[in-house]
């Protein structure tokens, strides 16, 4: 059978009602996938007018029909159309088509409603999923709960569509208890390179099965996007990359995407570069150290402060304060003993207490984030270690903190982020690492642990400085991340100039050889001209003696770990100890040991 679209030729300009009454509208139809096994579970109909005019595609029939005032018909009619061929052309699965809240509130009471045509299409109601578009806006929201009751007692389910977006929201997720929730395709464009987006679609997973319904990721168009949805759980993929708009209704998916979704290699996930714990903002961490500590004004004297600080035996510090804003800070210690030299308190009680006050104290916002902290704090100026701070909310005085509490914290708040994300290099640290190695080991996934050395960086460290050896630690980043395929292989910094790659890549021996090679001619650029003339440097090895050291190398370990062999992610770990002491000693590049052989010795 051959499908071609319809031309129509008038002599009057088309109108929607034309179109309907004519059957000059025809569906296409783009599948809906199932990603566990790669199956068509259904397809959504989607309507076309006649084929090279301004009307061939929706957003122009529906354009022109709100003009016309024909909407609600021509929702009805497309309905219809699609019904109607998708039962003609046996198409595969459930069909999902469109409906806005106004039709769907109408189609009860009417005689030419979605429920009448449900009862007489040759397609059986309980194939056909009502699609609640997402520019509806419900004015009832109980009215129109009931209203969806009642559709479902002919048999056909319910969907949300494009969630996340316009007035597909939460609040209609749980009112409306839809079957089928389909996520907007912002959140899937890029979705396997955007950590937000990947913790939204994560989040929205996590509330589909405590509530039941099934999701469907619309928009995919990219295989690493694909892989992600799939391993996120998503029930159902729509988009150009599983198929597109088609007159004929798909029968089976291609088989590279087949092949793609019935893999056992699991993709990476997306990870952010600076963590949401360290760019958080830090207003909790600084209400938990404020010290809600009494001020002076301006015309206050020294024997005030004196006064003050005996009153208040615990205060480490005054604010001096004038109209609500901070504009110096007295410290206890350097106060009192400048004021218990001798007749000191006789020649200034007296005097203004700004004369022993330092006139530009560190002043810190309530809730300012973490790194604006932190850049104040690496200031010249230290004094707030011993003064403290002065915390504002609006520029006005709330309190004060200790420098002591305030480093403290950032510096546990910085420790912690590092577990997620390595500061230098930006790459993920051993919270999501161990995460990862969880995820392959669960999914029964073939892996090769490569755990990655610098050879010589110590020596290297101490001759040219550490800001030197941070460039070689970005270098040796740099030269791993070249030579792995983001979609597959995990990257990770354990910390210092230890790595890890977790390879899914059959080729990880050719690829780690070539990041081998590329460290080795980029880490030559970080030495002097007369050092790279001698191949190396004199420096004191870990006994303090003093020889000759190479240029610094990269050494790989790598543990092949079968599907199924492994447990935990601790035990790699312990294979690949045996495995980084072995390429250390035979300095050999590489040294590649069987996870499993090894277990058993």
């Amino acid at each position: 059978m051959q499908f071609s679209t319809l031309h129509v030729t008038h002599s009057a300009p088309l109108t929607v009602d034309a179109l309907i009454a004519d059957r000059a509208l025809w569906a296409v139809f783009q599948p809906i996938v199932h990603l566990a096994d790669g199956e068509i579970a259904g397809h959504e109909g989607l309507i076309r007018g006649p084929a090279d005019t301004a009307l061939e595609t929706p957003r122009g029939l529906f354009a022109q029909a709100h003009e016309e005032g024909s909407a609600h018909r021509l929702e009805v009619a497309a309905a219809r159309v699609c019904c109607e061929s998708f039962a003609r052309l046996d198409g595969v699965g459930r069909l999902f088509i469109n409906a806005s809240a106004a039709v769907i509130e109408a189609s009860v009471a009417e005689d030419d409603g979605l429920a009448n045509l449900l009862g007489a299409s040759a397609l059986a109601p309980e194939r056909v999923v009502i699609e609640l578009t997402e520019q509806s806006v419900i004015a009832d929201l109980d009215r129109f709960d009931a209203t969806v009751r009642a559709l479902r007692t002919s048999g056909a389910a319910f969907a949300l569509d494009d969630y996340g977006s316009a007035n597909a929201n939460m609040n209609l997720w749980v009112r409306l208890a839809p079957g089928y929730v389909k996520i907007d395709r912002f959140f899937i464009d890029n979705i396997a390179l955007d950590p937000l987006k990947f913790e939204a679609v994560k989040a929205m997973a996590a509330f589909a099965r405590a509530s039941g319904a099934e999701l469907i990721a619309e928009g995919i168009e990219r295989p690493a996007d694909l892989g992600i949805v799939r391993d996120l759980g998503i029930t159902y993929g729509q988009g150009f990359l599983l198929g597109r708009p088609m007159a004929l209704p798909s029968q089976a998916l291609a088989a590279p995407i087949q092949h793609l979704l019935r893999s056992s290699r699991i993709t990476v996930y997306p990870s952010h570069t600076h963590t949401h714990r360290e760019s958080r903002a830090s207003g909790f961490e600084l209400d938990r150290m404020l010290i809600l500590a009494p001020s002076l004004p301006m015309d206050a004297c020294n024997d005030h402060v004196v006064d003050l600080f005996n009153a208040a035996p615990d205060l480490h510090a005054v604010a001096i304060i004038d109209d609500g804003r901070p504009v110096a800070l007295i410290n206890r210690r350097a106060f009192m003993d400048q004021y218990a030299l001798p007749y000191h308190r006789e020649l200034f009680g007296k005097r203004p207490c700004l004369q022993f006050a330092n006139p530009a104290p560190l002043v810190v916002e309530r809730y300012a984030t973490l790194d604006q902290v932190a850049h104040m704090l690496a200031n010249d100026d230290l004094r707030y270690l011993s003064d403290g701070l002065i915390i504002t909310d609006s520029g006005r005085y709330v309190g004060l903190a200790t420098g002591e509490r305030l480093v403290r914290a950032v510096t546990e708040i910085r420790l912690e982020a590092a577990r997620y994300a390595n500061p230098l290099t930006f790459l993920p640290g051993n919270v999501p690492i161990n995460s990862h190695v969880e995820r392959l080991i669960d999914n029964g996934v073939d892996f090769v642990a490569c755990y990655v050395d610098l050879d010589d960086f110590k020596p290297f460290n101490d001759y040219y400085g550490y800001w030197q050896g941070d460039e070689v630690l970005k270098a040796a980043a740099a030269a791993l991340r070249s030579v792995c395929d983001p979609a597959g292989d995990f990257l990770g910094h354990i910390g210092g100039d230890d790595f890890l790659v977790l390879f899914q890549s059959a080729d990880w021996r050719s690829r780690s050889l070539q990041a081998i090679d590329r460290f080795g001619e980029d880490v030559k650029r970080f030495y002097s001209s007369e050092d790279r003339l001698a191949g190396g440097i004199h420096s004191e090895d870990r006994s303090r003696r003093r020889q000759f050291f190479g240029f610094v190398t990269m050494s790989i370990g790598a543990v092949r770990v079968a599907a199924g062999t492994a447990r935990i992610s601790e035990e790699i770990g312990a294979v690949a100890a045996v495995a980084k002491r072995r390429v250390k000693k035979e300095k050999t590049g590489i040294v590649t040991i069987d996870f499993a052989h090894q277990r058993s010795v």
